[in-house]
């Protein structure tokens, strides 16, 4: 990765141009093309540094429900679960943690109730019961960048 590549992910972090051309947009802010930018935007997902480029959208905001979710899965089920967990379009994102409760994922839909019929439903084409609910009482907003100019 050399300079210009962390002067990109730093600035696409917080002031992605919301324009029709921003990779233009941005080719322009680091002194080259706009052919460039996309070429070591490309390079760097296919790297595994960048996840995805994307909105973050206050789902409350937008009238939606979330919440975090935690599920007891036996070892040997592990990739059989996440494959169903994630195949519902609710589930923002889904990972594993070393405690009783191994695999947690935040779920989004329209209501509360529409919440509890997803994670009934996911109870019974599991088979797993033990799976709760945990929904967030207070919201912190959380803002992490990396300036990567300092590294």
């Amino acid at each position: 990765m050399d300079s210009l590549d962390k002067q990109l992910l730093t600035l696409i972090q917080s002031d992605f141009p919301i324009t029709p051309e921003p990779f233009k947009e941005l080719a322009l802010t680091l002194g080259t093309t706009e052919e460039d930018v996309i070429a070591r935007l490309q390079k760097l997902k296919e790297e595994g540094i960048i996840r995805r480029i994307g909105g973050i959208f206050d789902s409350k905001k937008l009238g939606y429900f979330s919440t975090l979710c935690a599920i007891k899965v036996p070892e040997e089920r592990i990739d059989e679960v996440a494959e169903l967990i994630n195949s519902y379009p609710g589930v923002t994102h889904n990972y594993l943690r070393q405690h009783e409760y191994n695999m947690w994922f935040t779920l989004i839909a329209l209501s509360s109730q529409a919440v509890e019929d997803i994670l009934e439903e996911m109870r019974r084409r599991t088979g797993i019961k033990d799976l709760i609910n945990l929904p967030a009482i207070n919201f912190f907003k959380i803002k992490v960048n990396f300036n990567l100019n300092e590294v």
